[in-house]
């Protein structure tokens, strides 16, 4: 067996360790890798760009980005801010709980893009989140502020991880179908998107429960 194509992983893991360009570190590891299992570099690249061709949707990525950057500088996260500051009663309790009951429905429905971390968390829940929080206790300090925004992204992790299983389509549930018939155990996407649902219950529970918990803590002091 031929193990050096797998220097291409030792050469991601040195070039973010290094802080090098991300983008050029996975290129430079995909071209050494395949250079190393014997493929000649048209090859490679051929395969690179087949690659590209065939998930193109990755490019919507390039133009999301930059709309979000010009949103944020002309005062997007401040406008958050304002909406939240002039609803009586909101909190940042129910605020995340609102938005991983909305990330766990659309998720479901195969719709797991429309929230994230980019275009959703960082420019408008954060932001909103840590508003409510401060309408609620005050100013916070800065560990607590960074503990609202870290609970802000957990919130979208949660929705999005727990609620895209019942979307019987998603590819994470057509691996899971291949690996049960595989040990004989036949069983439709269908079958196995319902038996989610359970488990996306359970996870909303809890993380509720957890978002309810910090705003708790905040209130007293201790989080």
């Amino acid at each position: 067996m031929n193990y050096w194509p797998l220097l291409g992983i030792a050469l991601v893991v040195i070039g973010f360790a290094l802080r090098f360009n991300p983008l050029l570190v996975v290129v430079a590891a995909a071209l050494a890798t395949g250079l190393l299992a014997g493929l000649d570099l048209v090859a490679v690249i051929e395969a690179l760009g087949q690659a590209f061709n065939d998930n193109r949707y990755i490019s919507v990525t390039w133009i999301i980005l930059p709309v979000i950057g010009l949103l944020e500088r002309y005062g997007l996260q401040q406008r958050a801010r304002g909406v939240i500051e002039s609803v009586r009663g909101a909190t940042m309790g129910k605020l995340l709980t609102i938005y991983l009951l909305f990330r766990q429905l659309t998720a479901a429905l195969g719709m797991k893009d429309i929230g994230g971390h980019p275009q959703a968390v960082r420019p408008l829940v954060a932001p909103m989140a840590e508003a409510a929080a401060e309408k609620s206790h005050g100013t916070l300090a800065d560990e607590h502020r960074e503990k609202v925004l870290a609970m802000s992204a957990a919130t979208d992790n949660v929705g999005l991880f727990f609620g895209e299983d019942i979307f019987f389509a998603i590819a994470s549930i057509l691996l899971i179908q291949g690996v049960f018939e595989s040990y004989g155990y036949p069983l439709t996407p269908l079958q196995l998107s319902v038996w989610a649902i359970p488990t996306a219950i359970c996870a909303f529970i809890i993380h509720s429960w957890r978002i309810r918990s910090l705003d708790r803590k905040l209130g007293k002091g201790r989080a």
